[in-house]
């Protein structure tokens, strides 16, 4: 723990210390102050337009999240995304703002970059359309200096088109990602012009490999020097290049270069050292442009012998994949909502997850680096043939290669990230079409960045998708285990007609927890799994619970319901067993409802297995006295002793044979379970429900009681409703009201319940299973932020969170 801990600071370090560069460096955020209007408007891209009226908004922003007029629910069951979408609503909207370059800055260069924009986002300045940018989840550019007026006042206007069915999934609406207005130099880096590998690495030695793209937008030749001087995790200049280089006026050039560090500080899941790269462009003897890029010095390799290897040892991948929602705030991507997402992945066992089906945040990646989470970059859920009728599948053949290209450049720097993925469940995989066009696409990865395989997820796995896997140099498996019939193990089956295929389980089912992970262990050729899916999400509502087929009567269920962790951040039954299969001595009592939590399809497909078992963790079953419940125990201890009110049930012996899970039969009684754990004969774990009373009281606990001034970050409280002994009450609904003191603000509410309906933004939530989620963003002012929770007849919660400068 100490030793995460030093890591956890030098990441905060790092942190601070690019934060600074990149101010200095002339990129700026760009996210406060734009203007919103839901809806079509005629001319209102024109820099004279009157947007008085429209409502002022910060970003990220996601309309499909908020209350929709005249309710206080952004759920419709007449909604065009239906059940796919979480029945949540979509359109066309507007943004704009007016902001000032200053005169100074004329002869420079002006780049407006968004992180992400869902989706068909039109740009203008000062009434000239720039382009359109269909995909909502790549990131791109314009550089606008020729649309400035330098010195007086700008309008950028960006329309956004969320249109028809075009996702399968929640995938949210607006500019959700940030934006950042770059100043530079006439001669500069490229936009996402730095790339850095390392191909040579050992504990003694790291060959690290940098290449420079460098532009002259200006009109006349230039000669400068590029130095670049490569810093360790704590600072300390470990190498440097310096290349002198003439530019014609609109020219472009790429330098190459290497560095060679003794004693590397090699980056990993344990211990994920980050070394910065700080190219310096001088011209006439003074520096006239920097960029700051950051990257780990880590050496990874694939084979069927070894499996994936990281810094010359095997790693099993211990995955998931997730969307891009991140729950009560819909698709806002905060620095700290995609943080604190790989925080608790990772304490939950996750090394490795797939982005599905599209590139993710930069901010939830510069996460993933930091705390020491692999990457599946993931570019497209569909190319020519679509699966819905306004998915990508309409701007495949023209956009795809731009696309890839900016995932590619965009994050080809992260350590994390391990593979690229291409596609996921291609329709008409097993066609020479599909084959030539997964070839096709590779080829073009290859070109752009040799240093890590393509794998792409394929569901179907019969013998004509071979030529599609052929192109590949990582077979990406969806569903290939099934528990029940051995014989229909795909991996063996593959393995034994092609023992060179190197494959893994780029998704599995949550109720085949048990047999894909044995499959992983049992089989080095098989890298890993990635359960669907790690988080909970909105849209493909209760695919976790009434399953497929799928249809409009599942309203009002909007989330999916299968995530090993809910959209509050809460660990799910499934994540407890799942310690049991990755953990040692873990140990997690859950009950069998007498009725079931929720109504049962009885038209579910045999096939549909992405629910997990209906168990909860409760011991309050009042006027079922003396009637049994089944008690499940999940537990990687060798014996497990269970114990009703101090009284043995008996002990059980839990294993591989098991599965993991050994149940009792308890007639009940109010009190306390209690399981003890024991391996090698000694105690080594504890676990226990409480039969809870009647809630007194609200209790409030802070992920974070500091946050940063800033206008994001963020604080994330849970609210328990407790009794008189501090225990919460599993069954309490009660509706909690909340208000703030100081400049902060609740930017969304959650419970968890996937029927609820109601709002994800106004000051008040039901708690569902005793409990509820605010979420506060601090604002600009540093002081005090007092959050109080009150509901009828309970104490008054309080906690009080300080933002800082």
């Amino acid at each position: 723990m100490k030793k995460f801990l030093i890591y956890l600071l030098t990441s905060m370090l790092l942190i601070n210390q690019v934060n600074a560069q990149t101010k200095t460096n002339g990129t700026v955020n760009f996210d406060d102050g734009w203007r919103f209007h839901l809806g079509a408007m005629l001319g209102a891209q024109e820099p004279g337009l009157n947007d008085s009226k429209w409502r002022q908004v910060d970003l990220p922003h996601d309309w499909s999240i908020e209350d929709l007029a005249g309710t206080q629910s952004p759920f419709n069951p007449d909604a065009i995304s239906q059940v796919g979408g979480g029945f949540t609503s979509q359109g066309t909207a507007w943004y704009r703002k007016t902001f000032t370059v200053p005169l100074t800055d004329k002869g420079k260069q002006i780049i407006i970059q968004f992180d992400g924009v869902y989706m068909n986002a039109d740009v203008y300045v000062n009434g000239q359309h720039l382009g359109n940018h269909p995909y909502g989840y790549t990131s791109f550019y314009h550089n606008i200096t020729s649309q400035l007026k330098f010195g007086k006042k700008n309008t950028i206007a960006v329309e956004v088109k969320n249109e028809g069915q075009n996702s399968r999934w929640y995938s949210g609406s607006g500019i959700y990602r940030h934006v950042w207005l770059k100043i530079v130099s006439p001669v500069h880096l490229t936009q996402w012009g730095t790339y850095i590998t390392t191909p040579e690495v050992s504990e003694k030695y790291a060959r690290v490999n940098i290449k420079s793209q460098l532009v002259n937008d200006g009109a006349d030749n230039a000669a400068v020097d590029v130095v670049t001087k490569f810093l360790a995790p704590n600072g300390m200049e470990s190498g440097n290049t310096k290349t002198r280089i003439n530019l014609a006026a609109g020219e472009t050039k790429e330098l190459s270069d290497h560095v060679d560090i003794k004693d590397p500080q090699l980056w990993s899941c344990e211990s994920p050292l980050l070394y910065r790269a700080v190219t310096e462009i001088y011209q006439n003897g003074q520096s006239i442009n920097s960029e700051t890029t950051t990257f780990g010095i880590r050496k990874i390799a694939f084979d069927v012998k070894n499996g994936f290897q990281l810094n010359g040892k095997t790693v099993k991948l211990k995955g998931g994949c997730f969307h891009n929602d991140n729950g009560p705030l819909g698709s806002k991507a905060y620095d700290r909502a995609e943080e604190r997402k790989v925080e608790l992945l990772k304490a939950s066992g996750f090394n490795a997850i797939r982005c599905s089906h599209n590139p993710p945040s930069p901010a939830f990646l510069d996460a993933c680096d930091r705390l020491g989470m692999l990457v599946i970059d993931e570019a497209f859920d569909t190319w020519n043939i679509g699966k819905n009728a306004y998915d990508y599948h309409l701007y495949f053949k023209d956009w795809w290669q731009r696309d890839i290209k900016s995932m590619i450049n965009r994050d080809g720097n992260h350590p994390g990230i391990i593979m690229w993925s291409i596609g996921n469940e291609i329709p008409g995989a097993g066609t020479p079409e599909e084959a030539q066009n997964a070839k096709m696409i590779a080829q073009y990865v290859k070109e752009l960045d040799p240093t890590r395989p393509i794998t792409s997820a394929v569901v179907g796995l019969d013998t004509d998708k071979d030529s599609f896997f052929a192109t590949l140099d990582v077979a990406g498996y969806n569903y290939a285990v099934d528990q029940d019939h051995p014989q229909k193990d795909q991996y063996e089956l593959s393995h034994r007609r092609l023992p060179e295929r190197i494959m893994f389980g780029t998704e599995s089912y949550p109720l085949i927890a048990f047999g894909n992970w044995m499959a992983v262990e049992d089989h080095p050729y098989v890298l890993g799994d990635f359960v669907w899916t790690a988080w909970d999400y909105i849209g493909e509502a209760s695919i976790g619970w009434r399953g497929y087929p799928q249809n409009g009567d599942f309203y009002p269920w909007n989330l999916a319901f299968c995530g090993d962790i809910d959209i509050c951040g809460w660990k799910r039954p499934q994540s407890y067993y799942r310690d049991a299969l990755w953990k040692k001595d873990q140990l997690s009592i859950f009950v069998v409802p007498p009725t079931p939590s929720f109504p049962k399809n009885p038209k579910i497909e045999t096939w549909s297995k992405w629910n997990w078992a209906d168990v909860v963790p409760e011991w309050n079953w009042e006027g079922h006295e003396n009637k049994p419940i089944e008690v499940n125990v999940y537990s990687s201890c060798d014996k497990v002793e269970l114990f009703l009110n101090n009284r043995s049930l008996g002990a059980k012996s839990i294993n591989r044979s098991t599965q993991f899970i050994a149940s009792w039969t308890v007639p009940y009684q109010a009190g306390e379970l209690k399981a003890i754990g024991y391996s090698s004969d000694k105690m080594v774990n504890k676990a226990i429900l409480t039969t809870a009373g009647k809630p007194i009281g609200i209790q409030l606990s802070a992920d974070r009681k500091v946050l940063q001034a800033n206008n994001e970050d963020l604080s994330y409280v849970t609210v328990e409703l407790v009794d008189s002994k501090g225990h919460i009450d599993p069954k309490a609904e009660n509706l909690v009201s909340f208000s703030l003191i100081g400049d902060g603000k609740i930017v969304g509410v959650g419970n968890a319940n996937p029927v609820s309906l109601e709002s994800c933004q106004l000051p008040r939530r039901k708690a569902w299973k005793g409990r509820c989620l605010v979420i506060i963003k601090a604002g600009k002012t540093a002081g005090k932020i007092v959050l109080q929770a009150k509901s009828a007849g309970l104490k008054v919660g309080q906690i009080t969170i300080s933002a800082k400068k």
